[in-house]
């Protein structure tokens, strides 16, 4: 497989990737970046802890998962924990900027 053949295969994926993302980003109320991840989800809790020596982290946990990862043979996952010592990104998504107007 040349470099090109791959690229545009990658190319192929990510594309893929995206139209499964425009697809199920209505089913889900959530967005949480970290990372080495971006997921959609409907239930997060991010909790801080704290080492012996004063360090800060982050134990992330969600349910009903979407993962933007295109290397995945299956993006929904039923429970993920994340702990991660980097900064964890959660937003509620709002509904009426997924609905498509309404004709007038």
């Amino acid at each position: 497989m040349s470099a090109e053949d791959l690229e545009k295969y990658e190319t192929e994926m990510e594309l893929q990737l995206y139209r499964e993302y425009r697809d199920v980003v209505g089913l889900f109320t959530y967005v949480v970046e970290t990372e080495r991840r971006f997921y959609l989800t409907n239930a997060v809790d991010l909790v801080p802890r704290s080492t012996e020596g004063g360090e800060v982290y982050f134990e992330v946990t969600m349910a009903d998962a979407w993962v933007w990862d295109m290397y995945r043979p299956a993006r929904f996952v039923r429970n993920v924990r994340v702990v991660t010592f980097k900064d964890v990104n959660v937003e509620e998504l709002a509904k009426a900027d997924l609905e498509p107007p309404s004709p007038s």
